[in-house]
């Protein structure tokens, strides 16, 4: 059964979803959770013990309380996506790689773009960070697609160092 409650951060509402007691999703946002949940398979439910603690720590994250989650996942996806998202969660707290840098340590150093693709495709972002990674150039690129605001909020509490778009 999949279940699911949110939290309300300075980046949007967070849909946090689990099932058979792993974290399988968070959303960013009502459109992207209804666009990717099947609303008759999904139970919105608050008092799960692992959602309530899910809640807790990315509540910790967001207060500045929190550089690393503990909490059982399970991401699914193609064997390169997985590969890449263990790459980035080994990416320390408040540091940065580059696209290419993930490409090199997965084996596949042309591979870029399909590094920024897996990145797109996380559907469990802030605990599998694909927010630490930016261009080549310390720049941000897209997150979530093109919402490069919210990878710039999340870098900001991690206190990582990058080239910060000017208005």
């Amino acid at each position: 059964m999949r279940m699911y409650t949110s939290l309300e951060t300075e980046i949007d509402t967070l849909y946090i979803v689990v099932e058979n007691n792993r974290l399988s999703a968070i959303y960013i946002g009502e459109a992207d959770f209804l666009a990717n949940e099947d609303m008759s398979l999904v139970t919105a439910q608050s008092e799960n013990g692992l959602l309530l603690e899910c809640v807790t720590q990315l509540k910790e994250y967001f207060r500045g309380k929190r550089n690393h989650f503990n909490l059982p996942i399970e991401p699914k996806g193609t064997n390169f996506q997985i590969e890449v998202w263990k790459e980035l969660a080994d990416i320390p707290f408040g540091q940065t790689k580059s696209y290419q840098d993930i490409a090199i340590a997965v084996g596949r150093p042309k591979a870029v773009r399909a590094v920024g693709q897996a990145n797109k495709a996380n559907r469990i972002p802030i605990v599998i960070p694909c927010h630490r990674v930016i261009g080549k150039n310390q720049t941000l690129t897209g997150y979530a697609g093109s919402r490069k605001e919210i990878k710039n909020i999340l870098l900001t509490i991690e206190g990582a160092s990058f080239i910060r778009e000017r208005n």
